[in-house]
């Protein structure tokens, strides 16, 4: 299939080129001249494994290609994907004005029998309401789906070849049979291709990431329960987690969600209920306990220097909102940085991937260290925010003899208590008893 790919942002550029790796013929379109000079080059605007391969081999192979001309992607394509971004306004609600453009600049050129598929998270009557501007501005009647996106950052080329679902919302029966058969070589282990109204499937996208970061808030909140009770957070999880009904994904304490996804989403959702006269008490507080828990670290940080942080060093290993990834959108190590260095403190941070990203937004008030040893040299204290697997496994002799003293706040508890107390650390860890150095 002929496909336009509208956007080449995180989802437009993973979707792009897995469908091109199937035997579609692919146009990314993007506005960002920039970006599209580097994307003909066959280098990846964002660190995603597997991505850039698979941009090489498809580029070479002429299945690929990338331009700032609208225009001629669309007029050339049977489905055109809109995949621009949808950030949150400042009352949590959604911009959709990058989707308003896209339509605006794509109907004179849109083929009459072409379907256009909304990929981009949008709230619920959003495709309704797309359908209608097209019509207005075409005087005829498109074809619109809503075929929401479930990647996740770190193994999205995986989880797009290998779905766990493929849904779509559409009014067509026509709109369903090309979008399967287009999806068909990634439903071959028979995972299901759910068929429904856009309004559902609107609906779904939302629905799915506030599941799973009310999973994260709950957790968090029992973890910070465990600490005032003398209960260990890691055996709740392992005993609420083998019960069938809730499961271990997304059970795993920490210092809160963050990226482009989970964030905005339980807002824009909990301002699609607000503006129906729904009170969405759950998103609400969902919302509040990560926002609260992302500042967790700085707490536990300053109580035990006693408020005193000026002067103090402090490494922070992991800047990423999350592992295999270099977005820092909404990380919780913003949050822990900006408030050591209001409070005086001297930050030297390092992540494998996510530094250059980091360094836009602070410049020279950080230090800034290519290896993980590097950055604990002289400092008075080991912050872990991002539980990258290099940081799983460290030299702790290493880590004792360059740290001035053995303290470690871990925020996401990938060391076992008991085995750092007895090489001597003082130990933070999330819905943990503190630990301290075995005399």
């Amino acid at each position: 299939m002929c496909i336009a790919m509208i956007g080449t942002g995180y989802v437009g550029l993973v979707t792009g080129t897995c469908f091109a790796e199937t035997g579609n013929h692919v146009i990314c379109v993007d506005r960002e001249s920039w970006k599209i000079e580097m994307l003909q080059r066959g280098e990846s605007p964002i660190y995603e494994p597997g991505l850039s391969e698979l941009l090489t081999r498809n580029i070479a192979a002429g299945r690929l290609g990338f331009t700032t001309d609208l225009a001629k992607a669309v007029s050339e394509a049977q489905l055109v994907f809109i995949a621009v971004g949808t950030p949150p306004q400042e009352d949590g609600s959604v911009d959709l004005s990058a989707i308003w453009e896209a339509v605006r600049q794509m109907a004179p050129h849109l083929a009459w029998d072409a379907i256009v598929v909304l990929k981009s998270t949008v709230p619920v009557g959003t495709n309704a309401a797309v359908t209608r501007q097209l019509e207005e501005l075409t005087g005829r009647k498109c074809s619109v789906a809503s075929n929401p996106e479930f990647l996740k950052e770190g193994t999205a080329v995986d989880d797009f070849m290998k779905p766990d679902r493929v849904v779509v919302g559409a009014r067509e029966r026509k709109v369903f049979e090309v979008l399967r058969e287009l999806y068909q070589p990634y439903l071959r282990t028979d995972r299901p291709f759910l068929e429904m109204s856009p309004e559902s499937a609107e609906m779904t996208k939302y629905a799915a990431n506030a599941m799973l970061a009310t999973k994260i808030s709950f957790i968090n909140e029992i973890a910070n329960l465990c600490e005032r009770t003398g209960a260990d957070v890691n055996d709740v999880r392992r005993g609420i987690g083998h019960d069938e009904r809730i499961g271990f994904a997304f059970l795993f304490p920490g210092v809160g969600y963050g990226g482009s996804c989970l964030p905005k989403d339980v807002q824009a959702l909990a301002a699609v209920a607000r503006g129906r006269d729904v009170s969405p008490v759950i998103l609400e507080a969902v919302h509040r306990v990560n926002e609260r828990q992302k500042h967790l670290l700085f707490e536990r940080i300053s109580q035990h220097f006693q408020g005193q942080l000026y002067g103090k060093v402090i490494a922070i290993w992991g800047l990423a909102f999350k592992p295999m990834t270099d977005d820092i959108r909404e990380a919780p190590s913003l949050v822990l940085i900006e408030r050591l260095l209001a409070a005086g403190a001297t930050v030297r941070v390092h992540d494998p991937v996510a530094m250059p990203n980091v360094r836009r937004v602070f410049g020279s008030r950080l230090i800034y260290c290519d290896l993980a040893e590097e950055a604990l040299e002289g400092a008075d204290a080991l912050a872990i925010v991002t539980e990258w697997k290099q940081f799983v496994h460290p030299d702790f002799e290493k880590v004792k003899s360059c740290l001035r003293q053995p303290l470690v706040f871990d925020g996401r508890n990938l060391y076992d208590p008991e085995k750092m107390r007895c090489l001597g650390f003082t130990y933070y860890s999330i819905g943990r008893p503190v630990v301290f150095p075995a005399e």
